[in-house]
């Protein structure tokens, strides 16, 4: 029986839609382009939404893994 890692994961997840939602209750949503095993990820045509609602376009940007809690699919 194969194991499910949360890199592969992941890796299913790139060039998709993702939210990844960060400690301080931000939220950024975009097409996951690249991370690592830090869970660093690079996320393309980034929206950042607060509450719910969409703040700002930010475009391409570097999210930290240390600031992150949850990477979903959209």
């Amino acid at each position: 029986m194969e194991t499910a890692r949360p890199l592969d994961a992941l890796n299913r997840s790139k060039d998709k839609k993702v939210i990844v939602e960060l400690k301080n209750n931000k939220q950024y949503i975009g097409t996951l382009k690249a991370f690592d095993i830090h869970i660093n990820v690079v996320l393309e045509n980034a929206e950042e939404r607060m509450e719910g609602e969409m703040k700002r376009k930010l475009g391409v940007v570097f999210i930290r893994g240390d600031t992150i809690t949850i990477i979903s699919p959209e």
